[in-house]
């Protein structure tokens, strides 16, 4: 055939550097492309697939889930729904189990570990283990806060929502883990990360609107105002609702038995939601 025989002709003197025999040129070509030079050029590291993530996250929170979709639902926020699915799909229902897991779990922890105390001082300790600091710090330490499955948001306002949202991951991630493994799984998990919090000396807790007043003016922010919203109930026995309102921020709600009361729940309510420690009252 015509291809044999040019790969066949030798190259004479004074040829064309093109008239190398087929041959000559292939091999030249894998010989550039053993060269260290071609192999100097850095490979894109391999990302880990579905599977392997869930393995990998699952060794740091130290439970394997015979569901997994129950984790993968735990780090799901609103934001990455698609819209032929509901807000159940996402952490927030597991969030709430979680929470009470979490409230109940440490409440036991403590009623062995300090005999000698009251109901007060096991109420100021557990408020100080359950508050959403104290969540978004175990959940960083676990490295969840890189796993949070958003949709498509700017990278600022991502990294402000995934900020928000950490404590609450972690307690879905303690209702992911009871479900799937039960009481004992989930109890596991919370010793293993709460015991030596629950050794440090109790914090001493702050009325709220203090603290929501010195954040707003640390923040530039004026005087946070406090407004009625609705009261209910017989005069002997009101309940009143108070929302609490600062520039730039959504208003926060609180109920209460009187309006200082109800004042403390919404600017507790307004600290919790942006993260702010010392917004838990006595």
């Amino acid at each position: 055939m015509i291809g044999d025989v040019l790969s066949a002709a030798p190259v004479q003197e004074g040829d064309s550097p093109d008239a190398k025999p087929a041959a000559a040129k292939a091999s030249e070509r894998k010989a550039a492309a053993d060269t260290p030079a071609a192999e100097g050029k850095p490979k894109k590291p391999r990302r880990p697939s579905a599977k392997e993530l869930v393995r990998e996250i699952e060794q740091r929170i130290g439970h394997t889930f015979k569901n997994p979709a129950l984790l993968k639902t735990a780090l799901t926020h609103v934001s990455a729904l698609k819209s032929s699915q509901s807000r159940t799909d996402s952490y927030q229902r597991l969030e709430f189990l979680g929470d009470h897991v979490l409230g109940l779990i440490v409440s036991d922890m403590l009623y062995g570990a300090f005999p000698k105390a009251d109901e007060g001082e096991m109420s100021k300790r557990l408020a100080d283990l359950v508050r959403k600091e104290a969540c978004v710090d175990v959940a960083k330490s676990l490295g969840l806060h890189e796993n949070i499955k958003l949709g498509t948001v700017g990278a600022g306002v991502g990294a402000r929502l995934r900020n928000s949202i950490v404590g609450d991951i972690c307690e879905a991630v303690i209702g992911a883990i009871f479900l799937d493994g039960g009481y004992g799984a989930a109890e596991q998990f919370v010793l293993r990360n709460w015991t030596e919090r629950m050794r440090r000396p109790v914090r001493p807790l702050r009325d709220p609107k203090t603290v929501l007043q010195e954040w707003a003016q640390g923040k530039g922010l004026p005087t946070p105002v406090y407004r009625e919203v609705e009261r209910t109930g017989p005069h002997h026995d009101p309940r009143f609702r108070v929302a609490v309102d600062l520039p730039g921020l959504a208003s926060a709600e609180g109920i209460g038995s009187s309006k200082r009361a109800a004042e403390k729940a919404a600017a507790s309510a307004l600290l919790s939601r942006e993260g702010v420690s010392g917004g838990k009252d006595a």
